[in-house]
């Protein structure tokens, strides 16, 4: 059976440092008619699972811990494969911000992910490899997940459609951003799709001659 990537757009808010947007994510889905790779889970466990269908989920991959990308993790772990449930993966430099939305260990209701990220980590779904980047900047644990196969990068709110993600609160950082996306991104070639936590496509070719490689 072919990979392929699947797409869904859920709505809902991202709250951080008291103020509160309103906000449309993108839901990626990687894998076959078999198995898949969600990553991301914003807003909706329906609206995920409208995308994911019948198939077995493999892991729940979160680019990074802001609320509107890890906000139904745990409903949605426990609602895959028929109740029996998914891992979530996360990189360990956003426990702050995880926690911020579920808790931590010694919270009475606090619910953990289950495995760590790391640079160079590789996944394995339907016959394809993701490769882990850690791209800090935008938050500390922030990843993209890169598909050679497919030619497409998974960039999370590392790198839009018109430049890098936001900086300005709490746990982020423009130079370190900026720095991640040169070092991590713009190495990869210029014709990878760039697939964005929010909004439309672009190619790593597009933003390095916005940015500047």
């Amino acid at each position: 059976m072919t990979v392929r990537v699947d797409h869904g757009v859920t709505s809902g808010t991202f709250t951080l440092d008291g103020e509160t947007y309103q906000v449309d994510n993108n839901v990626w889905v990687v894998g076959d008619d078999e198995e898949c790779v969600v990553i991301d889970a914003p807003h909706s466990v329906e609206g995920i699972l409208a995308v994911v269908g019948e198939r077995r989920v493999k892991a729940i991959v979160c680019t990074h811990a802001h609320d509107d990308h890890v906000r139904v993790a745990p409903a949605l772990r426990a609602a895959v494969n028929d109740g029996s449930g998914a891992p979530i993966l996360l990189h360990p430099d956003d426990r702050p911000l995880w926690e911020l939305t579920h808790g931590g260990p010694d919270d009475v209701d606090g619910e953990l992910w289950d495995l760590d990220l790391a640079d160079g980590l590789t996944l394995e779904v339907a016959g394809t490899t993701l490769r882990v980047l850690h791209t800090p900047g935008h938050a500390p644990g922030a990843v993209c997940l890169y598909a050679p196969e497919l030619g497409c990068v998974f960039t999370g709110d590392t790198l839009f459609q018109g430049g890098p993600g936001a900086t300005g609160r709490s746990f982020s950082d423009r130079p370190t951003l900026e720095a991640s996306i040169r070092a991590a991104l713009f190495v990869l070639p210029e014709e990878t799709v760039v697939h964005t936590g929010h909004g439309d496509d672009t190619t790593i070719g597009a933003e390095k001659e916005l940015l500047g490689s």
